[in-house]
């Protein structure tokens, strides 16, 4: 499975740095703005978001948690120059993000979280399928206990 990261942040320089590091391991998508982000999403299939936090009209906090409703599977992630412990409760509570990475990220540290993020994405989703079938199994069974109890 190719892996589809969503990287939003309103500084060019930063979303060109993001994606020449990693476009060899990830397909790489990016915004300028949450609204660009949002389109971005009823899109493409994103595993993984990571926005900065701090970009002028939404924080990266709002923009998370203004979209986990309809995109409720990507793995999300908070970039930021700025310690703010109110922003990293913030994001924690109502973005459910999975990590907060200082600026500027070390390469290797990003590359090593986003990897864990994917390990995740990828249980979820099995554990999803799994859920679904074992539903499905216990339908059936349901079942056919009906049709030995009316026999």
């Amino acid at each position: 499975m190719s892996t589809n990261i969503l990287y939003v942040d309103d500084e060019p320089h930063n979303l060109s740095a993001f994606a020449a590091t990693y476009r060899r391991l990830y397909k790489i998508f990016t915004a300028e703005s949450a609204e660009e982000g949002r389109k971005i999403l009823d899109k493409e299939d994103i595993h993984i978001i990571i926005t900065d936090q701090r970009m002028p009209k939404t924080t990266g906090v709002e923009f998370l948690a203004s979209i986990l409703e309809a995109h409720p599977d990507p793995i999300r992630m908070i970039l930021t120059g700025y310690t703010d412990i109110d922003a990293v409760i913030d994001a924690i509570n109502k973005g459910q993000v999975y990590r907060y990475i200082q600026k500027p990220w070390m390469e290797e540290d990003l590359r090593i979280n986003i990897e864990k993020a994917i390990e995740i994405y990828t249980l979820r989703k099995e554990n999803k399928e799994l859920t679904e079938k074992l539903l499905v199994a216990n339908r059936q069974l349901e079942f056919i206990a009906r049709q030995n109890l009316l026999s």
